[in-house]
């Protein structure tokens, strides 16, 4: 479960398959071209969100760390759906990007969270 292709393959079809069923009442190609979008970009968040979360917690204070850089990273992610989306038209744009940025941020907090705990245990050590 740590290969990162395998990560970045299930983020394409999990939520490029999310977008096509969000994006199901509308004609053909519309929701393909929002799965192809969303599938893409969830694939290219899945590979750089942690690593940019990564780089910026150490640029932070302590506190500040638990959340900012996860929270940045989201609001960064949410710009760039929202801008893709409207830019191929798709039709259902917050029905389509809602699951995909619950799921993501959701990981990202978390992720980041645990990750500022656990450098601060080890300069307890």
């Amino acid at each position: 479960m740590k290969s990162t292709p395998l990560h970045v393959a299930f983020a394409f079809v999990a939520m490029g398959g999310w977008a096509i069923f969000a994006n199901s009442t509308h004609a053909m190609p519309k929701p393909l071209l929002a799965g192809l979008v969303q599938g893409s970009i969830s694939a290219a968040l899945t590979l750089f969100l942690k690593r940019t979360v990564d780089w910026m917690r150490p640029r932070f204070s302590y506190g500040t760390g638990h959340v900012a850089p996860a929270l940045i990273a989201s609001l960064a992610s949410a710009m760039l759906l929202v801008t893709a989306h409207l830019l191929v038209s798709t039709p259902e744009v917050a029905r389509t990007i809602a699951v995909p940025l619950l799921v993501s941020a959701s990981y990202i907090f978390t992720y980041n969270f645990l990750s500022q705990h656990r450098s601060e245990d080890r300069t307890h050590d």
